[in-house]
């Protein structure tokens, strides 16, 4: 805490509520991040708001390479001067979200020592609590994924991640369609400065080499999806159907080949369930 006031106070800087800021000062907290992402000096590290550099300073100590990213222009100038000592880090003042990580990495190539390849790497990072949807989504999305995610978010978002069927959502959809997210442990608000008003939780999300349900166009399987979860509180064959500007007569038709009722709505369905569907709509429209 002192140590993080004296910095802050050091370069006239002050945690910025626009951008989520808080800043993490427990230790122990820090150790159980940096050991959840079982860091080896092989591994190319992607971060995403580094704030006072606390956790990036541990990266760097134990892995190849590490890519901060931090859009705060503040920030970015204070971590040139603190992690100045650090050769493996580089420090990228930008938007996350404006930033293809395949591009980013094939940049950072020609700086890496040779043993340490970017074709694969890991995230870790406290992400900004109000754009984290945002953000994993575009990671997970983008055309080089990362192996690994380590992240700590609101943990109300942390079960929305893990949750099962009968309390899906389409965040929970679209994140294990592409990996395995646990909840590590729960992280109390004490652990930042300033103190957010929500408990956090730490969140690791290993990334499948194939999603678990076949799917030949994964744009258009999340148009099912999206259209199932627009309207939570109807039933599949409503929201399905005007989601999709189909029959119902061909919504209830497809559920029904897929052994599924027509009045269940989209949180109880499994992922399985949804590449199903979407398969049996397809061949309908097909």
């Amino acid at each position: 805490m002192a140590q993080t006031r004296g910095l802050l106070r050091h370069f006239d800087l002050r945690a910025r509520k626009r951008l989520g800021q808080h800043f993490l000062i427990d230790e122990e907290v820090l150790k159980l991040i940096t050991s959840t992402a079982e860091l080896t000096p092989s591994d190319v590290i992607v971060e995403i708001g580094a704030g006072l550099g606390v956790l990036t300073k541990e990266l760097a100590k134990e892995a190849g390479w590490v890519v901060t990213i931090e859009l705060d222009s503040k920030l970015a100038a204070l971590l040139g001067q603190t992690l100045a000592s650090f050769k493996n880090v580089a420090i990228i003042n930008e938007d996350v979200l404006k930033i293809d990580p395949g591009t980013l990495l094939q940049e950072q190539k020609e700086w890496l020592p040779p043993a340490i390849t970017p074709s694969r790497y890991k995230v870790v990072a406290n992400l900004p609590y109000y754009i984290t949807s945002a953000i994993l989504r575009h990671l997970l999305e983008a055309r080089r994924k990362p192996s690994l995610l380590v992240v700590t978010v609101q943990r109300e978002v942390a079960q929305r991640l893990t949750a099962r069927p009968g309390e899906m959502s389409l965040l929970a959809v679209a994140v294990q369609f592409y990996g395995r997210p646990r909840i590590v442990s729960h992280v109390q608000p004490g652990a930042f400065y300033p103190s957010p008003r929500v408990t956090s939780a730490i969140v690791r999300i290993d990334l499948y080499e194939e999603p678990p349900t076949s799917v030949d166009d994964v744009g258009k399987f999340f148009d099912v999806v999206r259209a199932g979860f627009a309207q939570r509180r109807k039933q599949l064959r409503n929201s399905l159907s005007q989601g999709l500007d189909l029959p119902a007569e061909a919504v209830v038709e497809a559920l029904r080949r897929c052994g599924l009722d027509e009045r269940q709505r989209a949180q109880a369905l499994t992922l399985e369930q949804w590449g199903r569907l979407y398969r049996e709509l397809r061949a309908q429209s097909a």
